[in-house]
């Protein structure tokens, strides 16, 4: 019986401690992960909640999530370097020196490029079934050229200027493709301008995360912002691999061309034209084009003319550094509100968006112009920002109406090189004007005023025939 007993109660006692042990080390791992967890969530539970973002509404199934992650990384790699050259440039030499030194970027990156960006169209059109291959090309080149950058920006060495046309020219050929890759990626009854708010508004969210991330790293020493930029794109190049593979589909696409006369507003051409061109795109896509490009052009001259209005002629009471930084956010502010409007004014007709977001801006500049100060100049970039990017959704919604699906692609192409050819002329018109702010911002009442005088009949007029049945572009 003591041979019985002896057994189970050594069973029991071993049971016991060892469950106690047992018991101990579980709550003590338990304890590991939930510390491992607290620590990890912020990570996960914010990837996790971008993914549930991006991909909302049938965007992860059509792939439009991954290209809005894409453009995302685009966006957080583009401000990386922007940071970098802009201290190198602009920030890091006095002012008179620091526009012979910007003149001289614009001249030697700006002016080829505006050679390069006609090439880029029809280019695209050549490579139909290459876009995700173009798209991974430009991040790869970015990469390489940041490490270039890296060196230069340290030395001062003459090949800062043409590795930065190339990073230019490379960024906007990645822009020219995304906008001609978004019709392949709507999602069932998703509208074209409802998906390119959500690839801007990725874009802007990722910039507005890297920007800090950018500075914090400049203080460290001006090549760290270019070693996170070759990070970036890298991921980016195996990023555009993993869109799908319909992006490289080309099945029932023309060329398009830039003009809109009578023989070819009713559809693709019916006989292979002397050159490629944007026929077929109707009366209101050209002239909300034009309109577009005013206010692009608009948006580079702001850029260069402010940039050094404001460091040597700070705003009121701020200093050169705060006053940039005034207009920087008020310029992104008003950027963010209009994509998220353009969203929500989608079934608005098209043409009367463009037409009164222009004169918005224009009795905007005027005012800045005759009144000039802080709040007016603040309040220009705000709404210039703002009108933008509503009008871009515009004219990305009357493509998507009047533009026939076999030459949409190539219409999203051309026409995207065009408006950053307008960015560039307005660049170059700011870095030349003297740095007086009420001259400066009557050019920038003009620039607008031009561009809304010789697009509002059209425009108007495009709406009256279009009727009711093609203004709401849902």
């Amino acid at each position: 019986m003591a041979a019985a007993r002896s057994p189970q109660g050594a069973t029991g006692v071993g049971g016991t401690k060892g469950s106690s042990r047992s018991g101990g080390s579980g709550r003590m791992s338990g304890s590991v992960r939930a510390v491992g967890r607290a620590l990890h969530f912020p990570v996960t539970g914010t990837a996790r909640g971008i993914r549930k973002a991006t991909h909302a509404h049938g965007a992860g199934e059509s792939g439009l999530g991954k290209l809005i992650e894409l453009h995302a990384v685009n966006g957080a790699g583009d401000v990386m370097i922007t940071v970098a050259l802009a201290s190198t440039v602009f920030f890091s030499v006095p002012t008179d020196e620091a526009r012979g030194r910007v003149a001289l970027y614009l001249a030697i990156t700006m002016a080829p490029f505006t050679l390069l960006a006609p090439v880029i169209g029809p280019l695209l059109d050549r490579l139909p079934h290459g876009r995700r291959a173009a798209m991974a090309a430009a991040m790869l080149a970015r990469a390489f050229l940041a490490l270039l950058l890296s060196s230069a920006v340290v030395t001062g060495g003459i090949e800062l200027y043409p590795a930065a046309l190339g990073v230019l020219v490379a960024s906007k050929a990645y822009g020219v493709v995304r906008s001609a890759v978004v019709p392949r990626l709507l999602p069932p009854k998703f509208s074209l301008v409802k998906a390119n708010s959500r690839v801007t508004l990725g874009g802007l969210f990722a910039t507005a995360v890297a920007a800090p991330i950018g500075a914090g790293l400049q203080i460290l020493g001006p090549r760290y912002p270019l070693y996170g930029a070759f990070v970036i794109f890298i991921a980016g190049t195996f990023l555009s691999f993993t869109l799908p593979h319909k992006v490289d589909s080309a099945k029932g696409e023309d060329k398009a061309l830039l003009a809109a006369d009578e023989e070819h507003l009713h559809g693709p051409r019916q006989k292979k034209a002397p050159r490629p061109g944007l026929r077929t795109v109707g009366t209101a896509v050209t002239h909300a084009l034009g309109a577009n490009a005013s206010l692009r052009c608009l948006s580079g001259f702001l850029i260069f003319f402010l940039a050094f209005l404001l460091r040597e002629h700070p705003l009121t009471g701020e200093s050169a550094a705060v006053s940039l930084g005034i207009v920087g956010v008020s310029a992104g502010a008003g950027n963010a509100l209009g994509t998220a409007v353009g969203a929500w004014l989608k079934q608005r007709a098209p043409e009367i968006i463009i037409v009164t977001v222009v004169a918005f801006v224009l009795a905007t500049a005027i005012l800045a112009a005759l009144f000039f100060g802080a709040a007016f100049v603040a309040c220009l970039a705000a709404v210039a920002g703002f009108a933008q990017a509503l009008a871009k959704l515009s004219l990305d919604a009357l493509i998507q109406r009047d533009v026939p699906e076999l030459v949409r692609t190539s219409a999203f192409a051309r026409s995207e090189t065009l408006l950053q050819m307008a960015w560039v002329l307005g660049g170059g018109i700011g870095i030349a004007l003297p740095l007086n702010g009420t001259l400066g911002l009557s050019v920038a009442a003009a620039i607008v005023a031009t561009g809304w005088l010789t697009t509002v009949r059209g425009l108007l007029s495009a709406a009256h025939h279009a009727g009711p049945a093609r203004q709401r572009v849902a």
